[in-house]
């Protein structure tokens, strides 16, 4: 175990005993971490509202294997555009718990985290609209090798061309030649879902309803099945964001 200061996103906490904390940490350096911040309710001079969720900061810990050991905190920002706006805090508890399911531990993912920061910011500005959400999912699932082939068919490689894909269960795609049923995804949502991964910029692209809808059905398959549980901020998105 060795001191080391770190640049961090708190993704959630959790009281421990009577004055201590858990708290869930993505990092620059070591992708995501769990760290034990003892007297952490009771110590404003150390902590303060720096792991509140979604807060970025810089961190002295003692780093090692399992539950590293927090000393102290300080807050680079607390997203106080997102914290004034109830779908904004939506999307954000959202994007922490996807990260906090799909993420590997102790996995030092820096572009994940420069995609999770801009996000962020995009939150943070006023913006929370469903086309963010699907490009920030979509390119998440890319980063960490999850994402469907949106190119061919993942069975026979055939070229989707003009009739787009069928939908199998766990969010593969697949060919008409491979399969007779399954969801519709049409080849101009393919090609929607594409562009997202071709920019890192939120709000240079808008999904059309079709879209939408189909990339809905798609990640949403696609997350469920590899993330470690059910996603209890989804239920919390849903009621605030209509």
């Amino acid at each position: 175990m060795h001191l080391e200061k770190l640049q961090a996103f708190v993704l959630s906490n959790s009281d421990y005993g009577e004055s201590d904390r858990i708290v869930s940490l993505f990092t620059l350096e070591h992708g995501r971490l769990k760290g034990f911040a003892r007297g952490a309710r009771n110590s404003r001079k150390r902590f303060g509202p720096a792991l509140e969720p979604f807060a970025r900061i810089n961190l002295e810990l003692n780093y090692k294997d399992g539950l590293s050991s927090l000393r102290s905190a300080d807050v680079i920002t607390l997203y106080s555009g997102i914290r004034g706006e109830l779908c904004a805090i939506a999307h954000g508890l959202y994007a922490c718990e996807l990260l906090e399911c799909l993420t590997p531990e102790g996995e030092p993912l820096p572009r994940l985290y420069r995609l999770f920061a801009t996000y962020l910011e995009r939150l943070d500005s006023g913006q929370s609209v469903a086309s963010d959400r699907r490009m920030f999912e979509i390119n998440v699932l890319n980063i960490l090798g999850y994402r469907p082939s949106l190119e061919g068919c993942c069975r026979c490689g055939a070229d989707f061309g003009v009739l787009g894909a069928l939908m199998q269960q766990g969010g593969e795609l697949v060919c008409r030649f491979c399969a007779a049923t399954g969801r519709k995804i049409s080849s101009a949502s393919l090609q929607s879902l594409s562009a997202c991964l071709a920019t890192s910029r939120f709000g240079q692209l808008e999904l059309d309803a079709e879209a939408l809808e189909q990339a809905a059905f798609l990640l949403d398959e696609s997350i469920a099945t590899h993330a470690a549980r059910k996603l209890k901020s989804l239920d919390f998105l849903h009621q605030v964001c209509r």
